[in-house]
């Protein structure tokens, strides 16, 4: 397993960014065994949730040990405290550099697919919401996309304050990331504005997993999304099971959600940890 962190200047946000990305590439594989056929990889864009980095994933969950065995390519942005959307303040276009940036550098710097069925996008948290936007708003480019205790809807904000100590309750903070928050809804930055839009132009709506914890503060509003997606007769995988916003329930059901993806398979060959006694 070929692990990479890649630094290049990004042209959305005009500054450097980080992205680690996980390659199976390294299989050794013996007389007798059959080779993976070379072709692109299938990919996954995993997004990390507030106050983390592109190292959450690796050091959170197995996700390094599942993308082995199951041949994708994992690619791990580093999205700051963004929602990964286009800022309307500073000009940073986290959403561009997601959707769009992002897919073409690693696409220039690995043999991945350009296919969209072969292309995937999820998130936790944060992450799972900007999984959602962008892959509903770039739905040409992503064919699945996966939703852990994502926070998807955006009908709480009349409540903030610009005094509140969090970051998260902070008014101030989400009007820096969507701008005026009384014109979020119904806008590109939101996902249900984004589904009626795709279905209105007749574009395929990519497949949709999401997955919260029965503890989670954000249960309520999954389930009204979900329950949003299935009156649109939007395909969509929703699962809850007790878990709270956590690694540990992040950790199971991301790989929950790999086995859900039309991966291609895991295939024979020796790596770290994955040594297998001679026969004769």
């Amino acid at each position: 397993m070929a692990q990479v962190q890649v630094n290049y200047f990004s042209g959305a946000l005009m500054r450097q960014m980080t992205f680690q990305a996980i390659v199976p590439v390294d299989k050794l594989t013996f007389m007798g065994e059959a080779a993976r056929r070379k072709k692109p990889f299938q990919t996954l864009y995993l997004l990390h949730g507030i106050f983390g980095n592109c190292m959450d994933w690796m050091t959170g969950t197995r996700i390094e040990r599942w993308a082995q065995d199951k041949n994708l390519v994992v690619i791990m942005p580093s999205g700051d405290n963004s929602f990964y959307v286009d800022h309307p303040h500073d000009g940073a276009r986290y959403g561009e550099f997601i959707g769009k940036e992002l897919v073409e550098i690693t696409r220039s710097l690995f043999p991945l697919s350009h296919d969209r069925e072969d292309t995937y996008i999820g998130g936790l948290s944060m992450g799972g919401y900007g999984a959602m936007r962008n892959g509903l708003k770039y739905a040409d480019t992503f064919g699945y996309i996966i939703s852990l205790s994502g926070k998807l809807l955006f009908d709480d904000l009349d409540h903030l304050s610009a005094h509140s100590p969090a970051l998260i309750g902070n008014r101030s903070y989400y009007e820096s990331c969507f701008g005026d928050l009384d014109q979020v809804i119904g806008s590109d930055k939101d996902n249900c504005a984004l589904i009626d839009r795709l279905l209105a132009e007749k574009k395929p709506v990519p497949r949709i997993f999401m997955a919260i914890g029965t503890e989670d503060f954000l249960l309520e509003s999954n389930r009204t999304y979900h329950q949003f997606l299935i009156e649109r007769g939007v395909e969509v995988d929703y699962h809850e099971e007790p878990g709270d916003h956590e690694w540990d329930f992040w950790d199971r059901w991301i790989e929950r959600a790999l086995n859900w993806l039309p991966l291609e398979g895991r295939w024979k060959g020796v790596s770290s940890g994955n040594v297998q006694p001679a026969k004769d």
